[in-house]
């Protein structure tokens, strides 16, 4: 493999015009798509019509005249065709974690008499103190296992399994039918994380008969800093669940202002408050662009640009301590690629000054995303030919990039 190679991928690559539907800076290199996507080149006109028009001019009217009250429906319809669900089965709102709380609890509500939520340890740590709360509220019980004891952990009280299906950490991939089927042969059910899933897989959660999801909005999706989130209940389930966030927009009739809470009958009732309209066009924004892609050339390229990260990595800065972390193997992985190393974080700081933006996790982990709508392989090649370059003269052993910044 040299760069004349993968200058040649590059011609070949049948989504290489995407990289243009995006605002990506002069001489960047940006592998941390993973944790933050960057600006699509339709989002900010469509924010300046929103805010000038529709909020401007036609004020309060648009609620109705510009299809305000419908975007979480909308937009969760969108995100439903790059997840395998029914349009009705998915709703934008919240936050990954509110949504969380809201399905875990639901699944609660689904499973009376059953009182155990069993999750992996080192699953993402939002996920685990979500459901921290959740069960010291609720009066349940949270098993948290290694992950290789996750299945063994399912029992008779077990009312959910909850995953990440792509490990924010490792990029490990959890085999979804599998795990969904073995937890439904003890009688629960599997919620799943797709924050590291959406936009970078083609996953189909019909085909592995998923019970709840969630997934945030402003990783692979665009759609922005803290951008709305979105859930997941099938619709088997959808006149059953029951969730405690009752608030007027997951009323049966929001603008009938009765005295008491009357739950709407679909997936509306997984709503709670006022839906954020900017977040949501912004989120919407980005949605779109997706959709213009094949999931599965999006996938084969992401997981061939890691691939070569992979191995150039290990070629190309051998002996210099950088070791993988996760899954080498393609169907087992995400589309992100992690190496430790005792001085990972200065290593993060001292490629970002040079133009390669990756990110840190604690305690020793260097991680690296690979969007496969704006990489290009030729940008693999380059963003390891500077890692080299900093391994090779230490050029991350300085103050300047030891000292820690309040996100990492």
């Amino acid at each position: 493999m040299d760069l004349a190679h993968a200058e040649a991928l590059d011609a070949a690559d049948t989504l290489a015009g995407f990289r243009d539907a995006f605002e990506l800076p002069q001489g960047l290199i940006y592998l941390d798509g993973n944790s933050l996507g960057p600006l699509p080149r339709a989002t900010a006109p469509r924010l300046d019509a929103l805010v000038r028009r529709e909020w401007g001019e036609k004020l309060i009217t648009s609620w109705n005249g510009a299809g305000w009250i419908e975007a979480p429906e909308r937009v969760g319809g969108k995100i439903a065709r790059l997840i395998g669900a029914k349009a009705g089965e998915v709703v934008a709102a919240d936050s990954t974690s509110t949504n969380l709380f809201k399905v875990a609890a639901g699944a609660l509500s689904l499973r009376p008499g059953r009182r155990t939520i069993v999750t992996e340890r080192g699953n993402f740590h939002t996920d685990i103190y979500v459901l921290e709360g959740l069960c010291a509220v609720a009066g349940a019980t949270l098993k948290v296992v290694e992950p290789d004891e996750v299945l063994a952990a399912i029992d008779d009280d077990t009312a959910a399994v909850v995953l990440t299906h792509v490990h924010y950490k490792t990029a490990r991939r959890w085999d979804m039918a599998g795990v969904t089927a073995a937890a439904h042969a003890r009688g629960a059910l599997a919620i799943w994380d797709l924050s590291h899933t959406t936009g970078a897989l083609a996953v189909d959660l019909h085909a592995a008969r998923a019970d709840l999801a969630v997934g945030c909005g402003y990783k692979y999706l665009n759609g922005g800093p803290g951008a709305p989130a979105f859930l997941f209940v099938a619709e088997r389930h959808q006149g059953a669940i029951a969730q405690p966030l009752s608030g007027w927009m997951g009323h049966a009739a929001p603008f009938a202002f009765e005295d008491s809470y009357r739950p709407a009958g679909d997936i509306r009732r997984l709503l709670c408050g006022t839906p954020p309209i900017l977040g949501l066009a912004a989120l919407e924004a980005g949605v779109d662009l997706q959709l213009q892609a094949d999931p599965k050339a999006v996938e084969a390229k992401g997981l061939a640009l890691c691939d070569l990260f992979i191995r150039l990595t290990e070629a190309r800065c051998a002996g210099h301590g950088l070791e993988l972390v996760g899954p080498r193997e393609a169907d087992a992985r995400g589309l992100h690629v992690s190496f430790a190393h005792p001085d990972a974080y200065a290593i993060v700081q001292a490629l970002i000054a040079r133009g390669v933006v990756g990110d840190f996790r604690d305690p020793d982990v260097a991680r690296f995303g690979f969007s496969p709508l704006y990489l290009r392989f030729a940008d693999v090649w380059d963003a390891v030919e500077i890692l080299r370059e900093v391994m090779a003269a230490r050029a991350f052993d300085t103050p300047e990039f030891r000292s820690r910044a309040a996100v990492t």
